[in-house]
């Protein structure tokens, strides 16, 4: 089968592998589509000495059941299905408490990052991808083609949305900012789950023209952008910054315009950072600051559920997987709004 390969730094190539066997508990997927997301980027980019180089790439995937393995009794050939980002063994203490991002088996502290399909496993830039059989989800007559990206592009913004859930009032000002694969489907799930008013920050005009569409108040990215925010605030700062970019100027914002009591969350893998003193320092009292990453199963289903009654929608464009490298490339140089999904 044709898979989309990491063979040396910032290079992938189409290569071919066997289709996967699959154990008594898993399934075989035929793929529809494949999401490319700016995380496989910086995957890429880690140097010629990263393990990771000769894997199959791809963590956000969709397709239909192909084959079941003999221990399987909950999917039949040709179901619709979405393959979770986050893979995790079911049984541990966090999976058990529905932290299954978390879990002790699949992701340990110190990992790099949670285990994920083409992070560390078989990824689904390729014809077919075995996974186990409880990391699968229905996807009930959604796409599969144009679905594939709800398992990052949806799920990361929902898990981070619900870690400020309490925040979201009426009355509450949120701060999305980067309006790219993950920003723009964050916006929409504030939008569609509370009644909280949106400020959306990006350098590229039409993705402002997009968050004006849905709602948000649009404001350049720029030295005038913190002003602009305490502005729109009445001085007091927004109660929530999401930062789906993480570079150094998008952290800076983050700090200089949240409220007092208020919470960041640092989603993006940009780089950037701030330093953090205890005592006296410069960012208001009582502000809570986390790193999401990835998501829960039960944030996946929420978002698979916003979809399926219409009310976000991930903003896709098609290329061929043979047209991996090229695919690449365009989202390297920002030419893409939305999400990539690459069609076997």
């Amino acid at each position: 089968m044709r898979t989309v390969t990491y063979v040396s730094n910032n290079t992938v190539e189409i290569v071919d592998k066997p289709i996967p066997e699959i154990e008594p508990d898993e399934v075989l997927v035929k793929i529809a589509g494949a999401g490319l997301c700016h995380s496989d980027l910086h995957l890429i980019a880690m140097g010629d000495d990263n393990p990771l180089i000769g894997g199959t790439l791809g963590h956000e995937g969709a397709g239909y059941v192909h084959e079941v393995g003999s221990a399987v009794t909950t999917w039949k050939v040709g179901d619709p299905v979405l393959v979770a980002l986050v893979l995790s063994c079911g049984e541990c203490r966090e999976c058990l408490a529905g932290r299954d991002s978390q879990c002790l088996v699949a992701s340990p502290r110190g990992a790099l990052a949670p285990a994920a399909p083409g992070i560390g496993t078989p990824g689904n830039m390729a014809e077919y991808i075995a996974v186990k059989s409880h990391h699968l989800d229905p996807l009930d007559g959604l796409d599969p083609v144009d679905a594939a990206p709800l398992a990052d592009a949806a799920l990361t913004p929902m898990h981070a949305i619900n870690t400020v859930r309490d925040r979201l009032t009426g009355d509450a000002t949120v701060v999305v900012i980067g309006i790219g694969g993950l920003g723009h489907m964050g916006l929409q799930i504030i939008a569609a789950t509370s009644g909280s008013r949106i400020i959306a920050v990006d350098t590229d005009p039409a993705k402002l023209a997009y968050a004006e569409s849905h709602g948000a108040i649009a404001v350049p990215s720029g030295p005038d952008a913190a002003a602009r925010i305490l502005e729109e605030t009445d001085g007091r700062g927004a109660d929530v910054v999401i930062d789906f970019v993480g570079v150094q100027p998008t952290v800076d914002l983050s700090v200089a315009v949240i409220a007092q009591g208020g919470a960041i969350r640092f989603v993006g893998l940009g780089g950037g950072g701030f330093e953090y003193v205890a005592g006296i320092v410069e960012m208001p009292w009582g502000v809570n600051i986390e790193r999401p990453y990835g998501g829960n199963r039960s944030d996946q289903r929420e978002a698979l559920a916003l979809a399926k009654a219409g009310k976000i929608h991930v903003d896709v464009t098609h290329y061929p997987l043979d047209d991996a490298k090229r695919a690449f490339e365009d989202l390297h140089h920002g030419s893409i709004q939305g999400r990539i999904v690459l069609v076997p």
